[in-house]
């Protein structure tokens, strides 16, 4: 089943840009300018929306929530039941602090592993939606509070990795939407664990 829509989840507002928490953001931003896509702001949806016509026939939404990342599901639930769309038919593009920062893994089912972005989607949307899951761990220091963590922004060195890696997950994500879940996450997944 071909993936006909794609979102980051992150949160809104300048606070935020350059969060952990907004990976997703920062990648579905630089997904579209690479197409040379363009946003546009849909109220009904709670959701900035670009239109990607890929091939006669072939639309390919990207979506950025506006609800803010514990309310993802409510927007993409909208969407989901606007275009009909099954939730394989759905992949989220996320921050995981299970994951080492710079590093990425493709998962098709699952809980919400602590994510409430996610927690919001599996009641809204439903399982079996794809995950591109973007690390950002581990947690330093390790006491530190979780919400602390992945509202700050990413140290000077971080910004860095993770501006090296945007290539490499820009192409991790155009592997899943061109072969789909099983090949991406046996190419991506193989070559991303430690």
């Amino acid at each position: 089943m071909s993936i006909l829509l794609v979102a980051g989840l992150g949160n809104p507002g300048r606070d935020y840009a350059d969060t952990r928490h907004n990976l997703g953001w920062i990648v579905i931003d630089a997904f579209a300018r690479k197409h040379g896509l363009s946003w546009s702001a849909q109220p009904r949806f709670h959701s900035e929306v670009a239109r990607w016509d890929r091939a006669p026939g072939k639309t390919l939404w990207l979506v950025k929530p506006l609800t803010y990342m514990n309310e993802s599901g409510l927007a993409l639930g909208a969407l989901q039941r606007f275009h009909k769309l099954e939730p394989a038919q759905i992949a989220v593009v996320y921050d995981d602090l299970t994951i080492d920062l710079g590093l990425r893994k493709i998962s098709a089912s699952g809980s919400a592993g602590g994510h409430n972005g996610i927690a919001s989607l599996l009641e809204h949307v439903g399982n079996g939606f794809a995950r591109y899951r973007l690390g950002i761990g581990p947690k330093v220091p390790s006491q530190m509070d979780l919400k602390d963590f992945v509202l700050g922004k990413f140290t000077p060195e971080q910004q860095i990795l993770v501006a090296q890696q945007l290539e490499s997950h820009l192409s991790g994500l155009a592997l899943l939407l061109d072969r789909g879940v099983d090949e991406a996450m046996n190419q991506l997944n193989r070559r991303n664990s430690k």
